[in-house]
């Protein structure tokens, strides 16, 4: 399989804040979304194309590993790795602050699952091979 790595950055906003005025670890979950969207689209295969061919791709695991604490303006890195295709996407991210220290370390586990049937598929689909193997070209 192809390596994929794409980046998206985001500013921390202030409503992401807790009371200790970081960034309130529910909200990572958030992040790691908007970059999975991110890469996703720029495979070339976004989650609408997916339902579309009727395949769903529900997150099954997170795992977090939670380094330093962010604050209201950092700009932070989120950097996508895809790991596994199948028998599932496994997708590995790293976010960095503006220097270049790691705040967060997580994976991600998503299942295809057929949305006609709602049973789990343990194939990607060729569509989504495709878009992996022709990334970056």
């Amino acid at each position: 399989m192809k390596k994929v790595v794409t980046e998206l950055k985001i500013k921390v906003p202030f409503y992401d804040l807790d009371p200790m005025n970081i960034v309130w670890h529910g909200n990572y979950v958030k992040y790691l979304e908007e970059a999975r969207c991110d890469f996703f689209s720029k495979l070339g295969y976004d989650y609408m194309q997916m339902y579309a061919d009727g395949v769903m791709y529900p997150i099954a695991k997170m795992d977090f590993k939670f380094i330093r604490s962010a604050k209201f303006g950092d700009d932070l890195t989120v950097r996508c790795t895809l790991n596994e295709l199948e028998p599932a996407i496994i997708i590995k991210y790293d976010i960095v602050n503006d220097a270049g220290e790691k705040i967060l370390s997580a994976h991600t586990m998503q299942m295809a699952v057929s949305t006609k049937s709602g049973e789990t598929l343990f194939v990607a689909p060729e569509v989504l091979k495709n878009a992996v193997e022709n990334f970056g070209e």
